[in-house]
């Protein structure tokens, strides 16, 4: 049981939020294949628990950043389902203008930074995003996400010492769901426990339960009051599961059947939804309810990225370049 007293609200926050990423995902899923979607997709089916565990800890004023498996993160953020959508098409109305597509989702209002889909290449710009926040003298904390696979990257050794030094605010999330593409973990290094990996740092450092919501919001609960009390980074190697492939032209033959039906057997929607019931504090038919409001939502997200028109040429030229305000630098 959690050692954090939780409440209805966050169960039933909790359930809507992993409900909507998961219908949003099928969704793109059979958009991908109608060619409605183009370019590379990467599903979060699977890894909800992850995010909603996060959000239900974090502040408005604190900051995401995350890798190309982005469209959870950007729902739970606050960003509509319409303009995750309508970027995933590619429209002017997307959250990205429609430039960035389904590897590059952001938002400045509600401080996710992306959606980066250079392997890595989102661990130093997290620590940049903390060294802000730390140089402006606020509290607010940057949750740094990355695959197994990135870890690999040199960067990460550098901005983790970096990180420790200065102690900065940011938390390291590894999300392992135990296959780099269709490597798995164990193919790639002797080092099975990622997070052993920061006590060469002397970084604070915990495996977590990736499905498990409560799991996940106590870890996170603890790194970011760390990290406000100006005691430095943390970091969380999560172990979730991808149910899909590691993107939509990927069958995953790589794992066993199994294997795949273990992790659906604690399938972390279904886990909240049981708690909710047996705590009472829902029946049936109001979670039954939010699943139908949640199918119009998905409905109406597609509509409105069908609706929304392509964008001009012009565009093209736009968000390139920032003007200078400094009179030595000539165009």
């Amino acid at each position: 049981m959690p050692r954090t007293k939780l409440s209805k609200e966050t169960y039933l926050r909790w359930y809507e939020q992993m409900q909507l990423i998961r219908r949003f995902e099928e969704k793109c899923a059979q958009l991908y294949g109608q060619q409605k979607i183009k370019g590379f997709c990467h599903l979060y089916i699977g890894q909800e628990a992850v995010v909603a565990g996060t959000y239900s800890v974090i502040r408005s004023d604190d900051s995401v950043i995350t890798a190309y498996r982005d469209h959870g993160h950007a729902l739970a953020c606050g960003l509509s389902p319409g303009s995750v959508m309508a970027e995933l098409y590619g429209k002017i109305t997307g959250c990205s203008k429609g430039k960035g597509g389904s590897m590059h989702m952001f938002s400045k209002q509600f401080k996710n930074f992306g959606g980066h889909g250079i392997v890595g290449g989102q661990i130093p710009l997290g620590a940049g995003i903390a060294l802000a926040e730390q140089y402006k003298g606020t509290d607010a904390v940057n949750v740094c996400y990355m695959g197994d696979g990135a870890v690999r990257q040199g960067a990460l050794h550098e901005t983790f010492n970096m990180a420790m030094l200065w102690k900065l605010p940011v938390i390291f999330v590894v999300e392992n769901n135990f296959y780099a593409m269709g490597t798995s973990l164990e193919r790639t290094t002797n080092l099975l426990n990622i997070y052993k990996m920061g006590s060469a740092y002397d970084m604070p450092s915990k495996w977590v339960d990736g499905m498990s919501c409560e799991a996940v919001h106590e870890a996170m609960q603890e790194a970011v009051d760390r990290a406000r009390r100006g005691e430095g980074p943390t970091l969380l190697e999560i172990r979730t599961y991808r149910y899909r492939g590691h993107s939509m032209s990927d069958p995953a033959k790589y794992r066993t059947k199994e294997e795949v039906e273990d992790y659906r057997s604690r399938d972390p929607i279904a886990e909240v939804r049981a708690t909710i019931l047996s705590k009472k504090y829902a029946k049936e038919a109001d979670l039954d309810t939010i699943d139908a409001a949640i199918e119009t939502a998905v409905a109406e997200a597609v509509e409105f990225a069908e609706q929304s028109p392509w964008p001009e040429a012009k565009e093209l030229f736009t968000d390139v370049y920032q003007q200078s305000d400094y009179p030595f630098i000539t165009n």
